[in-house]
C-alpha cells in the first residue's frame, strides 16, 4: 500500500479507517480484474472456428453396435494424424459406406468398442465425426498406442504412402480440425507438447514423458508407417495452416 494511503488511514478514526481500507482494497481488486479482462486467455485469443462436421448418425445409422459409455479427458493438447490404409480412388459420395466398412472392421475383426479415430477426413475435404461421445468434447480415442489421452485422432481416408498425391482439400480440412481442437486450449499447432505414455508398446516406456509435435504423425508415438510418407511430408503445411486459422503470425 502506498505511504500516503497508510498515513491517511492512520489519521482517521477506527470505523472510518476500516471503511477507507475496504474501499481501497475493493478498488485494487477491481483494477486487477480490469487488467485480467484486458488480456484474454490464450484459449480465447487463439480460438479457431469449428469446421462443418458430418455427424456419425449420418454415415453409421443403424449399423452402430452396442458399446460402453465414452471416456473423456480434461483437455486436448495434441492431435495425431493417420491414414485409414484403404483405397484412394473413391467417389466422395460413397464415403459413408466406406466409413461403415472401417467401423465394422475395427469393431468386428479387431473387437474394438468403437471406431478408433475421433475424426475422419476425405479427399474432398469433408470432415466426419468418428468416435462417439460428442464432437465438442475431449473424447478419449483409440488411435495411437500410449497416447490416446489428451489427444485427438484425425484420419485421412485413403493410403498416402510415398509418391501418392495428397489433395490440398484433405490437408486443409485436417488443419481446420487441428486448429479448432487445439485452439480450445490455446495450443500452437507448431509447438512441441509434453505427453505421458500410458503404454510401453508405444515408442516410449509407460509413464515416460515424451515431447512430441502438437500436430504429430501416428509414427511419432508408435512404430508404424502410418500416416504414410506422402502425408507425413505435408504435416508442416498442416501445422502452418492451422496456426493461421488460429490467427497466429
Amino acid at each position: 500500500m502506498p505511504t500516503a494511503v497508510r498515513a491517511l488511514l492512520g489519521a482517521l478514526p477506527g470505523l472510518a479507517a476500516v471503511a477507507a481500507l475496504f474501499l481501497c482494497a475493493n478498488g485494487v481488486e477491481r483494477a486487477a480484474d480490469a487488467d485480467a479482462d484486458a488480456v484474454p486467455a490464450a484459449a480465447d485469443r487463439y480460438a479457431a472456428p469449428r469446421p462443418d462436421i458430418v455427424p456419425r448418425s449420418v454415415w453409421l445409422g443403424d449399423a452402430a453396435r452396442a458399446q460402453p459409455a465414452p471416456r473423456y479427458d480434461d483437455k486436448v493438447v495434441a492431435v495425431f494424424v493417420h491414414h485409414t490404409d484403404t483405397p484412394n480412388g473413391y467417389d466422395c459420395a460413397d464415403v459413408p459406406a466406406i466409413l461403415r466398412g472401417v467401423y465394422q472392421g475395427q469393431t468386428g475383426a479387431r473387437d474394438w468398442d468403437d471406431i478408433g479415430y475421433n475424426f475422419v477426413v476425405d479427399r474432398c475435404g469433408t470432415v466426419y465425426e468418428g468416435r462417439a461421445g460428442g464432437i465438442d468434447r475431449p473424447v478419449t480415442g483409440a488411435h495411437t498406442q500410449g497416447f490416446n489421452h489428451r489427444t485427438t485422432g484425425i484420419a485421412a481416408l485413403g493410403t498416402y504412402t510415398a509418391g501418392v498425391p495428397v489433395p490440398d482439400e484433405l490437408t486443409d480440412a485436417i488443419a481446420a480440425v487441428a486448429a479448432w481442437k487445439l485452439g480450445e486450449t490455446g495450443t500452437d499447432p507448431r509447438a512441441q507438447v509434453a505427453l505421458v505414455s500410458s503404454n510401453g508398446l508405444s515408442r516410449f516406456a509407460a509413464g515416460a514423458t515424451a515431447t512430441l509435435p502438437a500436430v504429430a504423425g501416428h509414427d511419432d508415438g508408435y512404430a508404424t508407417s502410418c500416416p504414410g510418407a506422402a502425408l507425413s511430408a505435408r504435416l508442416g503445411d498442416i501445422r502452418d495452416a492451422a496456426a493461421r486459422l488460429q490467427g497466429r503470425v
